[in-house]
């Protein structure tokens, strides 16, 4: 690896010159982006433009055929496997909510505590005060408290996903990756989950790739339009959404 700069041990998350292939298709394509610890960035792209490949990387799914991918300024993604990289701190949330639907809300959350137990005593878990706080805070954060009881498969889109955001969440992850969160939400549920992810950025880093331009605006943070498998344009909504290019490429259409 090469003699690492000043920035690589600040940042959280730190891609350099990263190239991926697939047959032959550039996927990644000279990708580099830094990401500072507490920091909520929003990936913007039309499709195919990396968006998705660039998750792969990061949680271990795909391995770059080139470049450097770091965590935590010293930590080599690319040598770990994805179990690793999640018990490094490093949490994903896909684009369709996979919440346990015939279980309650408090027990979709309870499971997900589970799943962070390194010696599996599942059989004879019980909670523990410490979680039992764990919890309360968490459905509090995803706006769940009044909804702990109910069946998961009961909730609105809307909820399922904050329900889901809130699984990654009893993991305490240092990094959260959340793919498309307001995709088939009504007007409020996305002006709250808006609101939601604002407030896990208090404590949490957070990278969200976003499809939604009046979302990514209401987020208020650094913006990184992606094309072709590399950084397009960096910088606010607005300076962002003013670039000739990302014009042409995305927003123009």
């Amino acid at each position: 690896m090469n003699v690492m700069d000043t920035r690589a041990t600040s940042a959280l998350l730190y891609l350099d010159g990263v190239h991926v292939s697939f047959d032959g298709f550039h996927a990644i394509n000279n990708l580099s982006l830094i990401i500072a610890p507490g920091e909520m960035r929003a990936i913007i792209g039309p499709n195919g433009a990396g968006k998705t490949t660039m998750m792969d990387i990061i949680t271990g799914k795909t391995k770059p055929d080139e470049g450097d991918v770091l965590f935590d300024g010293t930590v080599d993604l690319t040598r770990l496997d994805e179990t690793e990289i999640a018990e490094l701190g490093i949490g994903r949330k896909f684009q369709k909510p996979t919440v346990f639907e015939s279980q309650t809300v408090e027990d979709n959350l309870q499971l997900a505590l589970k799943s962070d137990h390194r010696v599996r005593k599942t059989l004879f878990w019980r909670e523990t005060p410490g979680e039992r706080e764990r919890i309360d805070r968490v459905l509090e954060t995803i706006r769940l408290t009044g909804a702990r009881d109910r069946l998961a498969g009961n909730l609105s889109h809307g909820q399922k996903q904050w329900l889901e955001i809130g699984m990654l969440l009893a993991q305490d992850p240092k990094l959260l990756l959340v793919d498309e969160p307001v995709a088939g939400m009504t007007d409020v549920e996305t002006h709250q989950t808006a609101e939601l992810l604002n407030e896990i950025n208090r404590d949490k880093t957070v990278v969200v790739v976003e499809h939604d331009m009046t979302f990514v605006r209401e987020l208020g943070v650094r913006v990184t339009c992606l094309h072709e498998g590399s950084v397009l344009a960096e910088g606010s909504i607005d300076q962002v959404s003013e670039s000739e290019r990302v014009i042409e490429v995305y927003l123009g259409r």
